[in-house]
């Protein structure tokens, strides 16, 4: 089975940092395309950072240049670390893994409080 666990979410100022990061429980994960969504409440999933297997990364617009997406195969963890945070980046993210871009597994979510 596979199981996702997320944490580092939390409250921050606006202008601050914060790091996430999540456990992957799967024996491909070396091989699994990783990402990472979000969801804040009355909106639709948003996929902001995504990492292939191969090294290649992929962001939202309204992450670039803030966000930076990361993992470690002999960990089996992958982490987002988030700068110069905005109240518009509210919301629970998911960790998530895959192949060719479809995400087949997500974690329960950590969340993330940017006050203004």
């Amino acid at each position: 089975q596979v199981h996702l666990v997320e944490s580092g979410g939390g409250l921050v100022q606006a202008g601050g940092s914060l790091r996430l990061s999540c456990f992957v429980s799967a024996t491909t994960f070396s091989i699994n395309d990783v990402g990472w969504y979000r969801q804040a409440p009355g909106k639709s999933r948003e996929l902001v950072a995504a990492l292939s297997s191969g090294g290649s990364s992929n962001y939202a617009d309204s992450v670039k240049g803030r966000f930076t997406i990361s993992r470690d195969n002999a960990k089996n963890m992958v982490y987002l670390q988030m700068n110069s945070l905005k109240s518009e980046d509210t919301a629970v993210y998911y960790c998530a893994i895959g192949f060719n871009g479809d995400y087949d597994y997500r974690g329960h979510g950590t969340q993330v409080t940017v006050s203004s």
